[in-house]
C-alpha cells in the first residue's frame, strides 16, 4: 500500500488516497477515536470519482462514531480496465430491464459472478494492508455496496464481524446458497419501491441468510431514497459489534 495524498477534512477526520498495486483506494481515520481504531469497509457500486461525495459522508459519519472507513475501486470501474464480457452482459441487462422482460439468471451471473471472483481477493488485501497500520485495529465491519460481495466477504472473510447490506442489486442463484452459510451479525436495507430490484428476491434473500441475528429494515421509496435515519442506525449496529 502506498499513500498518494493526504488532507484533513474540517472536521478532522483525516483523507488519504492510496494505491495497492493498481487499485485505487481511500482511507479515513477519526481526528480522535481508541488507537487502533476499529474499521469499516465502505462498499460501493463502481466510481471512486463519482461516488465520492456520498463516500466521504459515509465515512465522515462512521468517524463521528469512531470508526476507520475504507473503501477500494471495483474491477472494471473507474479507471481501471474494463471488461467486455462484463460490459456486453450489462448493456443486455439494461436492455432487458428497458423492454420490461424479465432479467435471465444467465444474465445476472455473467455480470455478477466474475466480478464477485475478482473484487473478495482484492477486498481481502486492501484489509491486509489496513490492518497492518498502528492506528487500523479489528474488529472490521462491511458496508453497502454490491450484495454479492458483501454475502461471499460475510462468508469468507473471517475477520470481518459484522455486516451492513443494500438489497440493491441483482443475486445470482449460487450466491443464495452462500447466503445460508452467513453466521455473523447482519443488518439488511431495502428500498420497497428500488425500480431495479425484485422486492420478492430481496425478501427470499433475507430469509436465506443463515445467521440467527439478522435484521430487516424496509423504508418505502426508491433506490436512493434511503432515509437518512437509516445511517444512525447502521452506526449503531455497527457500535453493538465492533466496539
Amino acid at each position: 500500500m502506498r499513500f498518494t495524498s493526504e488532507q484533513r477534512l474540517d472536521d478532522g477526520v483525516l483523507e488519504r488516497e492510496f494505491i495497492l498495486g493498481e487499485i485505487p483506494g481511500i482511507l479515513w481515520t477519526p481526528a480522535s477515536a481508541p488507537a487502533p481504531a476499529p474499521l469499516i469497509l465502505i462498499g460501493h457500486p463502481g466510481g471512486l470519482h463519482k461516488m465520492r461525495p456520498r463516500l466521504v459522508a459515509r465515512a465522515r459519519h462512521s468517524a463521528e462514531y469512531g470508526f476507520a472507513a475504507a473503501t477500494i475501486e471495483l474491477p472494471g470501474s473507474g479507471d481501471r480496465p474494463r471488461s467486455a464480457a462484463a460490459e456486453q452482459a450489462r448493456a443486455d441487462l439494461h436492455r432487458a430491464l428497458e423492454a420490461g422482460e424479465p432479467v435471465d439468471e444467465e444474465i445476472v451471473d455473467r455480470l455478477v459472478l466474475p466480478l464477485v471472483e475478482k473484487a473478495v481477493p482484492e477486498w481481502q488485501a486492501a484489509l491486509d494492508a489496513l490492518l497492518s497500520l498502528p492506528e487500523i485495529g479489528g474488529p472490521v465491519g462491511y458496508s453497502g455496496g454490491v450484495i454479492s460481495i458483501g454475502i461471499r466477504l460475510a462468508v469468507v472473510e473471517p475477520r470481518i464481524s459484522a455486516a451492513v447490506l443494500f438489497a440493491g442489486s441483482f443475486v445470482p442463484r449460487t450466491l443464495f446458497e452462500e447466503a445460508r452459510q452467513i453466521t455473523i451479525p447482519l443488518h439488511v436495507l431495502l428500498q420497497w419501491d428500488d425500480e431495479g430490484n425484485d422486492r420478492q428476491a430481496a425478501l427470499d434473500l433475507f430469509d436465506a441468510f443463515g445467521t440467527r441475528e439478522k435484521t430487516l429494515h424496509a423504508n418505502l421509496g426508491g433506490h436512493t431514497g434511503v432515509p437518512q435515519f437509516e445511517g444512525d442506525a447502521a452506526a449503531r449496529f455497527f457500535t453493538r459489534h465492533l466496539s
